[in-house]
């Protein structure tokens, strides 16, 4: 799968909001060229919550292991609960992950956000399309409904 389809599919949810930063929206530098997913259907980034979804294509500060360098490298993150995150690594996100982050194509814990059940793909291919599109319906699915829970509180 390519950046842009993931995004494309993604952003085609209903309610969700893509950030797609770039020179001069009054986004950071270093956030622009990926794409972070918000459920928010009045089309406003929702104040304290993290994006259920996003889609890097750098390095970031303490965020090196999956070589994110090299040309072409990306990785999908996806906030899909821990259930999906046990069902993935065979093991709790408070448990170390014994999966290379750099690998290619492969669900594997979040380098760094593991811990707290996230789960990623560095450059997605044949071999995790058909997973990585349910775990990014599941992140949706599980951010819509946070939503609706605080709506109705």
């Amino acid at each position: 799968m390519e950046k842009d389809e993931i995004i494309a599919f993604v952003s085609d949810l209903e309610g969700v909001l893509a950030l797609t930063p770039k020179p001069g929206d009054g986004m950071p530098e270093l956030a622009w060229g990926d794409a972070f997913f918000y459920y928010s259907p009045d089309g406003v980034i929702p104040a304290n919550i993290q994006p259920f979804a996003t889609v890097v294509t750098k390095n970031y500060p303490d965020d090196e292991a999956s070589r994110l360098d090299r040309p072409g490298a990306y990785r999908v993150n996806v906030a899909a609960g821990k259930d999906a995150f046990v069902e993935w690594t065979g093991h709790t996100p408070r448990e170390p992950a014994t999966t290379d982050p750099s690998v290619a194509d492969t669900v594997i814990a979040h380098p760094v956000y593991g811990t707290q059940g996230w789960l990623a793909v560095v450059n997605p291919g044949p071999r995790t399309e058909t997973a990585l599109r349910g775990l990014l319906r599941k992140a949706y699915e599980l951010a819509r409904a946070r939503y609706e829970r605080r709506a109705e509180d």
